[in-house]
């Protein structure tokens, strides 16, 4: 468990250089203010499931607030505080141990409804947004949603298969 650990927090670092220096090259110009790819936070949901959600909630409050810092400076914490709340919420929700690819994929597709919902509700509280929520959904939610879903399934096999064989390590340390 000791060697994986900063294994996994090594690649949320690398999703989260690339979210900011190579996506943006790979996304359309058309489509620069529509897409915010937020692959550390899938990577996030990941861990909620197969690890634990405690777990997630911090590696949510931490990596949302490198967001903040580095990429949503409008007002610190709501990144932060979406992420780990939006994590966290989804490993209290879908508490399975080994759970299934249909399984997963329902959490990555709530976890982003609900990660762009606070979002979009933060930011219409503190007046920075002022659309509707229909066209939020049409136009980020949805898109973004897409996204997600589509790297969720890039990434299922690999990455649970580490988070299970870091729990089975974590397990075989308690025991002993």
């Amino acid at each position: 468990m000791m060697m994986r650990r900063p294994i996994l927090i090594l690649l949320l670092f690398v999703l989260f250089i690339l979210e900011g220096a190579v996506i943006p090259w790979l996304v359309p110009d058309s489509w620069q203010t529509r897409i915010v790819p937020n692959l550390v936070y899938i990577v996030i949901l990941f861990v909620t499931i197969y690890n634990h959600r405690h777990t997630a909630l911090v590696l949510g409050l931490t990596f949302g607030m490198l967001h903040d810092i580095v990429y949503y400076g409008q007002i610190m914490g709501t990144y932060s505080f979406a992420m780990g709340f939006s994590a966290y919420l989804m490993g209290f929700i879908f508490q399975t141990p080994r759970a299934p690819m249909p399984i997963m994929m329902t959490v990555i597709v709530l976890g982003s409804l609900v990660l762009d919902s606070t979002l979009f509700g933060l930011y219409t509280i503190f007046q920075l947004n002022h659309m509707t929520y229909d066209w939020a959904l049409v136009n980020h939610i949805l898109p973004n949603l897409f996204l997600h879903f589509v790297f969720g399934l890039v990434i299922y096999v690999p990455l649970r298969s580490q988070l299970e064989k870091v729990n089975k390590r974590s397990s075989n340390e308690k025991t002993a």
